[in-house]
Protein backbone atom coordinates (compact mmCIF):
# COMPACT_ATOMS: atom_id res chain seq x y z
CA UNK A 1 0.00 0.00 0.00
CA UNK A 2 3.03 2.30 0.58
CA UNK A 3 4.36 2.42 -2.99
CA UNK A 4 0.80 1.25 -4.67
CA UNK A 5 -1.06 4.71 -3.47
CA UNK A 6 1.78 6.93 -4.04
CA UNK A 7 2.14 5.97 -7.66
CA UNK A 8 -1.83 5.77 -8.30
CA UNK A 9 -2.05 9.28 -7.06
CA UNK A 10 0.95 10.34 -9.14
CA UNK A 11 -0.46 8.74 -12.35
CA UNK A 12 -3.32 10.61 -11.81
CA UNK A 13 -1.56 13.82 -11.37
CA UNK A 14 -0.12 13.02 -14.90
CA UNK A 15 -2.87 12.23 -16.34
CA UNK A 16 -4.08 16.25 -15.62
CA UNK A 17 -1.07 18.25 -15.61
CA UNK A 18 0.35 16.32 -18.82
CA UNK A 19 -2.09 17.31 -21.35
CA UNK A 20 -2.72 20.97 -19.69
CA UNK A 21 1.19 21.28 -20.16
CA UNK A 22 1.05 20.74 -23.89
CA UNK A 23 -2.03 22.92 -25.25
CA UNK A 24 -1.03 24.47 -28.70
CA UNK A 25 -2.99 24.44 -31.90
CA UNK A 26 -2.97 21.24 -33.44
CA UNK A 27 -4.05 21.59 -37.26
CA UNK A 28 -7.18 23.89 -35.71
CA UNK A 29 -9.62 24.49 -38.28
CA UNK A 30 -9.86 27.89 -39.43
CA UNK A 31 -11.99 30.12 -42.00
CA UNK A 32 -9.95 32.38 -44.16
CA UNK A 33 -12.22 35.02 -46.50
CA UNK A 34 -11.32 36.19 -49.92
CA UNK A 35 -8.48 35.29 -51.92
CA UNK A 36 -6.53 38.53 -52.07
CA UNK A 37 -2.92 39.26 -52.07
CA UNK A 38 -4.43 40.61 -48.04
CA UNK A 39 -5.52 36.91 -47.34
CA UNK A 40 -3.31 35.12 -48.87
CA UNK A 41 -0.16 36.71 -46.89
CA UNK A 42 -2.37 36.23 -43.56
CA UNK A 43 -2.62 32.33 -44.73
CA UNK A 44 1.48 32.54 -45.15
CA UNK A 45 1.99 34.73 -41.87
CA UNK A 46 -0.04 32.12 -39.64
CA UNK A 47 1.20 28.82 -41.20
CA UNK A 48 4.76 30.33 -40.55
CA UNK A 49 3.81 31.26 -36.87
CA UNK A 50 2.45 28.18 -36.22
CA UNK A 51 3.65 25.10 -38.24
CA UNK A 52 1.09 22.52 -38.21
CA UNK A 53 -1.27 24.41 -36.13
CA UNK A 54 -4.22 25.80 -38.58
CA UNK A 55 -6.18 23.58 -41.05
CA UNK A 56 -7.42 26.67 -43.13
CA UNK A 57 -10.43 27.02 -44.97
CA UNK A 58 -11.39 29.47 -47.92
CA UNK A 59 -14.33 31.30 -48.34
CA UNK A 60 -16.02 33.88 -50.83
CA UNK A 61 -17.06 36.02 -48.15
CA UNK A 62 -18.00 36.57 -44.65
CA UNK A 63 -21.81 35.13 -44.86
CA UNK A 64 -20.21 31.88 -45.91
CA UNK A 65 -17.48 31.58 -42.63
CA UNK A 66 -20.14 33.18 -40.53
CA UNK A 67 -22.61 30.17 -41.33
CA UNK A 68 -19.71 27.89 -41.22
CA UNK A 69 -18.69 29.16 -37.73
CA UNK A 70 -21.98 28.11 -36.47
CA UNK A 71 -22.38 25.06 -37.89
CA UNK A 72 -19.00 24.06 -36.47
CA UNK A 73 -16.64 23.36 -39.38
CA UNK A 74 -14.15 25.84 -37.85
CA UNK A 75 -13.71 27.68 -34.59
CA UNK A 76 -13.34 31.23 -36.66
CA UNK A 77 -12.42 32.94 -39.57
CA UNK A 78 -9.95 35.83 -40.53
CA UNK A 79 -11.15 39.01 -43.03
CA UNK A 80 -8.04 40.74 -44.11
CA UNK A 81 -8.29 43.70 -46.24
CA UNK A 82 -6.29 47.13 -46.44
CA UNK A 83 -6.62 48.66 -43.55
CA UNK A 84 -8.43 46.60 -41.50
CA UNK A 85 -7.74 42.83 -39.77
CA UNK A 86 -11.61 41.60 -38.61
CA UNK A 87 -11.38 38.38 -36.49
CA UNK A 88 -14.76 36.18 -36.80
CA UNK A 89 -14.46 33.94 -33.48
CA UNK A 90 -17.15 31.71 -31.64
CA UNK A 91 -16.43 31.62 -27.33
CA UNK A 92 -19.12 29.20 -27.25
CA UNK A 93 -16.77 27.17 -29.14
CA UNK A 94 -13.75 27.43 -26.84
CA UNK A 95 -13.16 30.46 -25.31
CA UNK A 96 -8.95 29.65 -25.37
CA UNK A 97 -9.09 28.77 -29.18
CA UNK A 98 -11.05 32.89 -29.11
CA UNK A 99 -8.39 34.02 -27.22
CA UNK A 100 -5.97 32.37 -29.47
CA UNK A 101 -7.47 33.92 -32.71
CA UNK A 102 -7.47 36.92 -30.97
CA UNK A 103 -3.87 37.21 -30.54
CA UNK A 104 -3.67 35.59 -33.93
CA UNK A 105 -5.32 39.21 -35.38
CA UNK A 106 -3.10 41.30 -33.55
CA UNK A 107 -0.50 39.61 -35.00
CA UNK A 108 -1.65 39.48 -38.59
CA UNK A 109 -2.27 43.28 -38.22
CA UNK A 110 0.93 44.41 -36.39
CA UNK A 111 2.92 42.35 -39.57
CA UNK A 112 0.49 43.89 -42.48
CA UNK A 113 1.65 46.53 -44.58
CA UNK A 114 0.40 49.88 -43.25
CA UNK A 115 -1.92 51.66 -45.18
CA UNK A 116 -0.85 55.18 -46.35
CA UNK A 117 -3.61 58.50 -44.78
CA UNK A 118 -3.39 61.41 -46.20
CA UNK A 119 -3.81 64.64 -43.93
CA UNK A 120 -4.05 67.99 -45.12
CA UNK A 121 -3.04 70.93 -42.80
CA UNK A 122 -2.44 74.53 -42.09
CA UNK A 123 0.11 76.22 -40.75
CA UNK A 124 -1.90 77.72 -37.97
CA UNK A 125 -3.86 74.69 -36.62
CA UNK A 126 -7.03 75.59 -38.62
CA UNK A 127 -9.58 74.26 -41.12
CA UNK A 128 -7.09 74.53 -44.29
CA UNK A 129 -7.53 76.67 -47.09
CA UNK A 130 -7.36 75.39 -50.44
CA UNK A 131 -3.99 75.21 -51.43
CA UNK A 132 -2.92 74.19 -48.10
CA UNK A 133 -0.26 71.27 -48.27
CA UNK A 134 -0.92 68.16 -47.76
CA UNK A 135 0.86 64.77 -46.14
CA UNK A 136 0.80 61.25 -46.26
CA UNK A 137 0.74 59.03 -42.75
CA UNK A 138 0.90 55.42 -42.88
CA UNK A 139 -1.28 53.71 -40.05
CA UNK A 140 -0.95 49.75 -39.23
CA UNK A 141 -4.46 48.32 -40.04
CA UNK A 142 -6.82 48.36 -36.89
CA UNK A 143 -8.32 44.90 -35.81
CA UNK A 144 -11.97 44.28 -35.14
CA UNK A 145 -13.47 41.46 -33.17
CA UNK A 146 -16.88 39.97 -33.79
CA UNK A 147 -18.29 37.36 -31.68
CA UNK A 148 -20.30 35.23 -33.77
CA UNK A 149 -21.61 32.88 -31.08
CA UNK A 150 -21.02 33.76 -27.91
CA UNK A 151 -21.37 32.25 -24.56
CA UNK A 152 -23.56 32.79 -21.87
CA UNK A 153 -23.14 36.04 -20.08
CA UNK A 154 -23.49 34.48 -16.83
CA UNK A 155 -20.20 32.53 -17.51
CA UNK A 156 -18.01 34.57 -19.59
CA UNK A 157 -14.85 32.65 -19.27
CA UNK A 158 -16.83 28.99 -19.59
CA UNK A 159 -16.12 27.93 -16.16
CA UNK A 160 -19.31 26.47 -15.47
CA UNK A 161 -19.18 24.62 -18.40
CA UNK A 162 -15.66 22.60 -18.28
CA UNK A 163 -15.83 22.05 -14.28
CA UNK A 164 -19.21 20.51 -14.68
CA UNK A 165 -17.59 17.72 -16.61
CA UNK A 166 -15.64 15.78 -13.21
CA UNK A 167 -18.78 15.91 -11.18
CA UNK A 168 -20.77 14.64 -13.76
CA UNK A 169 -18.71 11.14 -13.94
CA UNK A 170 -18.00 10.70 -10.47
CA UNK A 171 -21.93 11.49 -10.30
CA UNK A 172 -22.39 8.63 -13.12
CA UNK A 173 -19.19 6.39 -11.30
CA UNK A 174 -21.28 6.48 -8.00
CA UNK A 175 -24.61 5.72 -9.98
CA UNK A 176 -23.22 2.53 -10.94
CA UNK A 177 -22.03 1.56 -7.59
CA UNK A 178 -25.48 1.62 -6.05
CA UNK A 179 -26.97 -0.04 -8.72
CA UNK A 180 -24.45 -2.99 -8.65
CA UNK A 181 -24.91 -3.20 -4.59
CA UNK A 182 -28.37 -3.96 -5.33
CA UNK A 183 -27.10 -7.41 -6.74
CA UNK A 184 -29.66 -10.14 -6.87
CA UNK A 185 -31.95 -8.77 -4.70
CA UNK A 186 -34.36 -7.45 -7.88
CA UNK A 187 -34.40 -8.48 -11.34
CA UNK A 188 -32.47 -7.66 -14.38
CA UNK A 189 -34.79 -5.81 -15.69
CA UNK A 190 -35.53 -3.73 -12.60
CA UNK A 191 -32.02 -2.76 -12.33
CA UNK A 192 -32.04 -2.01 -15.97
CA UNK A 193 -34.53 0.74 -15.40
CA UNK A 194 -32.86 2.02 -12.42
CA UNK A 195 -30.35 2.59 -14.16
CA UNK A 196 -31.92 4.87 -16.83
CA UNK A 197 -33.45 6.60 -14.40
CA UNK A 198 -31.38 7.48 -12.39
CA UNK A 199 -28.78 9.04 -14.95
CA UNK A 200 -32.47 10.79 -16.03
CA UNK A 201 -32.80 12.21 -13.25
CA UNK A 202 -29.44 12.93 -12.39
CA UNK A 203 -28.89 15.07 -15.88
CA UNK A 204 -32.19 16.90 -15.30
CA UNK A 205 -30.94 18.12 -11.79
CA UNK A 206 -27.45 18.94 -13.24
CA UNK A 207 -29.12 20.71 -15.90
CA UNK A 208 -31.51 22.82 -13.06
CA UNK A 209 -28.43 23.82 -11.70
CA UNK A 210 -26.15 24.62 -14.40
CA UNK A 211 -28.83 26.59 -16.43
CA UNK A 212 -31.28 27.66 -13.80
CA UNK A 213 -29.61 28.63 -11.05
CA UNK A 214 -25.84 29.31 -12.93
CA UNK A 215 -27.43 30.62 -16.52
CA UNK A 216 -24.58 28.46 -18.57
CA UNK A 217 -26.38 26.19 -20.63
CA UNK A 218 -28.91 28.50 -22.33
CA UNK A 219 -30.01 27.01 -25.50
CA UNK A 220 -32.10 24.15 -26.58
CA UNK A 221 -33.15 23.22 -23.01
CA UNK A 222 -34.86 19.31 -23.70
CA UNK A 223 -32.20 18.52 -25.88
CA UNK A 224 -29.81 19.59 -23.25
CA UNK A 225 -31.27 17.73 -20.70
CA UNK A 226 -31.14 14.91 -22.97
CA UNK A 227 -27.12 15.34 -23.49
CA UNK A 228 -27.04 15.65 -20.11
CA UNK A 229 -28.66 12.45 -19.33
CA UNK A 230 -26.93 10.06 -22.17
CA UNK A 231 -23.43 11.31 -20.68
CA UNK A 232 -24.61 9.99 -17.57
CA UNK A 233 -25.79 6.83 -18.93
CA UNK A 234 -22.80 5.80 -21.17
CA UNK A 235 -20.37 6.74 -17.54
CA UNK A 236 -22.89 5.15 -15.09
CA UNK A 237 -23.91 1.64 -17.98
CA UNK A 238 -20.20 0.91 -18.57
CA UNK A 239 -19.53 1.08 -14.99
CA UNK A 240 -22.08 -1.41 -14.33
CA UNK A 241 -21.23 -3.61 -17.08
CA UNK A 242 -17.84 -3.46 -15.91
CA UNK A 243 -18.33 -4.63 -12.45
CA UNK A 244 -20.88 -7.41 -13.49
CA UNK A 245 -18.31 -9.28 -15.53
CA UNK A 246 -15.38 -8.73 -13.65
CA UNK A 247 -16.50 -8.04 -10.48
CA UNK A 248 -15.89 -5.63 -7.71
CA UNK A 249 -12.20 -4.91 -9.53
CA UNK A 250 -14.63 -3.13 -11.95
CA UNK A 251 -15.46 -0.10 -10.05
CA UNK A 252 -11.60 0.80 -9.87
CA UNK A 253 -11.40 -0.03 -13.55
CA UNK A 254 -14.38 2.47 -14.42
CA UNK A 255 -12.88 4.89 -12.14
CA UNK A 256 -9.44 5.53 -14.04
CA UNK A 257 -11.02 4.94 -17.42
CA UNK A 258 -13.71 7.58 -17.15
CA UNK A 259 -12.36 9.88 -14.06
CA UNK A 260 -8.33 9.60 -14.97
CA UNK A 261 -8.25 9.50 -18.92
CA UNK A 262 -11.74 10.24 -20.08
CA UNK A 263 -11.69 13.63 -17.96
CA UNK A 264 -8.84 15.20 -18.71
CA UNK A 265 -8.48 13.91 -22.28
CA UNK A 266 -11.97 15.10 -23.17
CA UNK A 267 -10.69 19.09 -24.39
CA UNK A 268 -13.76 20.43 -22.23
CA UNK A 269 -11.48 23.22 -20.85
CA UNK A 270 -9.92 24.23 -24.00
CA UNK A 271 -10.26 21.86 -26.96
CA UNK A 272 -9.58 18.88 -28.52
CA UNK A 273 -7.25 20.76 -31.09
CA UNK A 274 -5.18 22.08 -28.75
CA UNK A 275 -4.10 18.57 -27.06
CA UNK A 276 -1.88 15.96 -28.46
CA UNK A 277 -3.37 14.24 -31.25
CA UNK A 278 -2.94 10.47 -29.71
CA UNK A 279 -4.40 12.64 -26.19
CA UNK A 280 -7.69 13.92 -28.29
CA UNK A 281 -8.39 11.42 -30.25
CA UNK A 282 -8.79 9.30 -27.22
CA UNK A 283 -10.34 11.35 -25.19
CA UNK A 284 -13.12 12.14 -28.18
CA UNK A 285 -14.07 8.02 -28.11
CA UNK A 286 -14.40 8.25 -24.14
CA UNK A 287 -18.19 9.08 -22.70
CA UNK A 288 -16.47 12.29 -21.06
CA UNK A 289 -14.94 14.07 -24.06
CA UNK A 290 -17.99 12.99 -26.16
CA UNK A 291 -20.09 13.79 -23.41
CA UNK A 292 -18.83 17.94 -23.22
CA UNK A 293 -18.77 18.04 -27.24
CA UNK A 294 -22.45 16.78 -27.09
CA UNK A 295 -23.52 19.40 -24.45
CA UNK A 296 -21.94 22.02 -26.22
CA UNK A 297 -23.27 21.20 -29.47
CA UNK A 298 -26.90 21.48 -27.79
CA UNK A 299 -26.10 24.03 -25.61
CA UNK A 300 -24.75 26.93 -28.00
CA UNK A 301 -25.12 25.47 -31.79
CA UNK A 302 -28.31 23.72 -32.66
CA UNK A 303 -27.77 20.26 -32.07
CA UNK A 304 -24.78 21.27 -35.17
CA UNK A 305 -21.82 18.63 -34.75
CA UNK A 306 -23.22 16.23 -32.46
CA UNK A 307 -23.77 13.28 -34.71
CA UNK A 308 -20.03 11.44 -33.98
CA UNK A 309 -20.81 12.27 -29.91
CA UNK A 310 -23.90 10.96 -30.31
CA UNK A 311 -22.98 7.66 -31.57
CA UNK A 312 -19.97 7.23 -28.83
CA UNK A 313 -22.33 7.57 -26.14
CA UNK A 314 -25.06 5.78 -28.11
CA UNK A 315 -22.41 2.60 -28.31
CA UNK A 316 -20.75 3.11 -24.80
CA UNK A 317 -24.66 2.76 -23.15
CA UNK A 318 -25.75 0.24 -25.12
CA UNK A 319 -22.72 -2.55 -24.41
CA UNK A 320 -23.39 -1.28 -20.63
CA UNK A 321 -26.77 -2.19 -20.71
CA UNK A 322 -26.37 -5.18 -22.56
CA UNK A 323 -23.57 -7.03 -20.10
CA UNK A 324 -25.99 -5.63 -17.36
CA UNK A 325 -28.38 -7.64 -18.66
CA UNK A 326 -26.54 -11.18 -19.70
CA UNK A 327 -26.42 -11.26 -15.85
CA UNK A 328 -24.15 -10.57 -12.98
CA UNK A 329 -20.94 -12.72 -12.00
CA UNK A 330 -21.53 -14.15 -7.96
CA UNK A 331 -17.75 -14.29 -6.03
CA UNK A 332 -19.51 -17.20 -4.23
CA UNK A 333 -20.14 -19.07 -7.25
CA UNK A 334 -16.51 -21.29 -7.79
CA UNK A 335 -17.90 -22.64 -11.04
CA UNK A 336 -18.94 -19.24 -12.69
CA UNK A 337 -22.72 -19.40 -12.46
CA UNK A 338 -24.46 -16.33 -12.40
CA UNK A 339 -26.30 -15.02 -9.60
CA UNK A 340 -29.65 -15.12 -11.25
CA UNK A 341 -28.62 -18.90 -11.27
CA UNK A 342 -28.64 -19.11 -7.68
CA UNK A 343 -31.76 -18.67 -5.30
CA UNK A 344 -32.19 -15.10 -4.21
CA UNK A 345 -33.57 -14.92 -0.79
CA UNK A 346 -34.63 -17.76 2.15
CA UNK A 347 -38.32 -18.06 0.18
CA UNK A 348 -36.81 -18.66 -2.68
CA UNK A 349 -35.33 -22.05 -1.70
CA UNK A 350 -38.21 -23.15 0.76
CA UNK A 351 -39.50 -26.00 -1.96
CA UNK A 352 -35.95 -27.39 -1.72
CA UNK A 353 -35.80 -27.51 1.99
CA UNK A 354 -39.86 -28.56 2.07
CA UNK A 355 -38.77 -31.26 -0.10
CA UNK A 356 -35.27 -32.52 1.76
CA UNK A 357 -37.55 -32.82 4.96
CA UNK A 358 -39.80 -34.71 2.99
CA UNK A 359 -37.88 -37.27 1.84
CA UNK A 360 -36.32 -37.44 5.19
CA UNK A 361 -39.34 -38.19 7.09
CA UNK A 362 -40.70 -41.07 4.81
CA UNK A 363 -37.16 -43.03 4.86
CA UNK A 364 -36.48 -45.82 7.30
CA UNK A 365 -35.25 -44.95 10.77
CA UNK A 366 -31.96 -46.39 11.38
CA UNK A 367 -31.67 -50.12 12.64
CA UNK A 368 -29.44 -50.58 16.02
CA UNK A 369 -27.70 -54.11 14.57
CA UNK A 370 -25.76 -54.80 17.61
CA UNK A 371 -29.07 -54.47 20.14
CA UNK A 372 -31.02 -56.66 17.81
CA UNK A 373 -28.66 -59.41 18.32
CA UNK A 374 -28.71 -59.36 21.88
CA UNK A 375 -32.51 -59.18 22.15
CA UNK A 376 -32.62 -62.29 19.15
CA UNK A 377 -30.30 -63.94 21.43
CA UNK A 378 -32.41 -63.57 24.62
CA UNK A 379 -35.05 -64.83 23.07
CA UNK A 380 -33.52 -68.27 22.18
Amino acid sequence: MTVALPLVISLAVMAYAWPASRIAPRDLPIGVVGTSTASQKAVEGLAHSKPGGFDFHLYPDQASASSAIKSREVYGAFVVTPGRVKVMEATAASTSVAQLLTTAGRQLAAHAPKSPVRHTTSSDGRPPRSGASKSVRKTAPRVEVVDIVPIAASDPRGVVFSSALLPLTMCGIAIAALIALSGGRIPVWRRLIDLVAACAVTGFTAYLIAQGLLGALPHQHVATWAALSLTMLAISSTAVGLITRIGSPGLGLSAVLMVFVGNPFSGSTSAPELLPKAVADIGQWLPPGAGANLLRGTAYFDGNGSAGPVAVLVVWSVLGLASVALGRRNPAAGNGASAEDLPRSGAASAPSLAVSGAATALSPAPVDHPHAHARHAAHE
